[in-house]
This record gives structure tokens, C-alpha cells and sequence, in this order.
């Protein structure tokens, strides 16, 4: 089996929370030697975008939802291990969830991982999280990154009203603030204030870095 085959294969296990399936395409992966970032990105992830576009659109149901996340993180747990933690100090800390209102939590998921993976300590508040929670949290573990995920065109004011919560209690400049999500861009990142923005997760973990290295120098 190709490598574009397999990561055919992972996307469409997801989509159709094929779990089973999912696990043995994962190992698949591993056995032909695929960068597990790889399959994340361009099989499960993948997979996943397709999958909240359809529960968007009310072609599937919150039971499905949960079934293809479930399956989505038993190709996470074959995969992750396999990414090199540093061995380094930690990088920085991270508080990291979706905005109140929106219950998708499978791309909030990847992220949270490839950041852990990655030398940061994570602090994953799940979904539909209320604004005044992402920045309890931040300052009680001494948060260097709040990231906000959004996968609903409806739900994306939120990662807005944490950004005004944060200003108007005078709190702005403690913490980097990130966004994601499917109906967030760029445009919309430097609209609402946000300190960075990027597209998919492996993205994120590397303007992250740079982020922090530019705010500590």
C-alpha cells in the first residue's frame, strides 16, 4: 500500500469512525516507516475536517460526531508516541480549548497532543469552555499561550470576547493569544487582536515557538 493510499485510508476510517480500521491503518503507517506527524496531519486530520463540515451541515448526528473523535484518538494513541519528546527544558505552558458554544474538539485534540509532543506543558479545558475559565486557567498555572479553537462560523466571536475579556480586566499583555479552527483566517486573527493564527496544528506549535521566543527576548 501506497503512502497516499494510507493516508487515504486513515481519513476515511475517521470519517466513517471506523475505529478498528483506524488502528490498523495506523500501524500500517508505522510499519512502512511514515512520519507520524504525517499521518496526523494529512490522514486524521483530514479525515476530521470532513467530519465537523458534515455535523455542520446536519448530515450527521452528535452520536456520529463522538464516534469519529473516538476513532480519531485511537489512531492518536498508536501515533503520538512515536513523535520525539523533547529532552530539553520545558518550552512553555499552554492553555488550550474551544470557546463556549462550540462542542468540536477533535482539531482543539490534534493540537493539545502535537504541543505536548513538542516540550509544552498542556492544559486542555475540552470544549465549549466559557471566556472567564481560559483565563483562570491561565493564571493559575502560569499560562504563556491561551489557544482558541472554533469549527462553527457561529461560534468564532468567541475567541473575540476572550480577547476583549482579557484587555478589559487589564490582563492582555500577560499572555499570547492563538486561534484555529476552520472558519478562522488570518484576517480574522489580526481583526480581533490575536497574537497568532495558523492553519493546521503543526503550524501552530511552530509560530508558538516563535511567539514565545520573541516575547521572552
Amino acid at each position: 500500500m501506497s503512502e497516499e493510499e494510507l493516508l487515504r485510508k486513515l481519513s476515511e476510517a475517521v470519517i466513517s469512525c471506523d475505529r478498528e480500521t483506524v488502528v490498523k491503518a495506523a500501524q500500517q503507517a508505522i510499519e512502512k516507516g511514515l512520519d507520524p506527524v504525517k499521518a496526523i496531519e494529512k490522514g486524521l486530520s483530514k479525515g476530521a475536517i470532513v467530519v465537523g463540515e458534515k455535523f455542520d451541515k446536519l448530515e450527521i448526528f452528535l452520536t456520529d460526531l463522538m464516534m469519529a473523535a473516538d476513532a480519531m484518538k485511537a489512531g492518536l494513541d498508536v501515533l503520538l508516541p512515536l513523535i520525539p519528546k523533547e529532552k530539553a527544558s520545558r518550552k512553555g505552558t499552554v492553555v488550550s480549548g474551544t470557546v463556549k458554544g462550540d462542542i468540536h474538539d477533535i482539531g482543539k485534540n490534534i493540537l493539545a497532543a502535537l504541543f505536548s509532543a513538542n516540550g509544552f506543558d498542556v492544559y486542555d479545558l475540552g470544549a465549549d469552555v466559557v471566556t472567564s475559565k481560559f483565563i483562570e486557567e491561565a493564571e493559575k498555572v502560569g499560562a504563556d499561550i491561551i489557544t482558541l479553537s472554533a469549527l462553527m462560523s457561529s461560534t468564532i466571536g468567541g475567541q473575540k470576547d476572550v480577547i476583549d475579556y482579557l484587555r478589559e480586566t487589564g490582563k492582555r499583555e500577560k499572555f499570547i493569544v492563538m486561534v484555529g479552527g476552520g472558519p478562522t483566517t488570518r484576517e480574522w486573527a489580526e481583526e480581533i487582536g490575536a497574537d497568532g493564527y495558523a492553519e493546521t496544528a503543526t503550524e501552530a506549535v511552530k509560530t508558538a515557538l516563535e511567539l514565545i521566543e520573541k516575547k521572552r527576548s
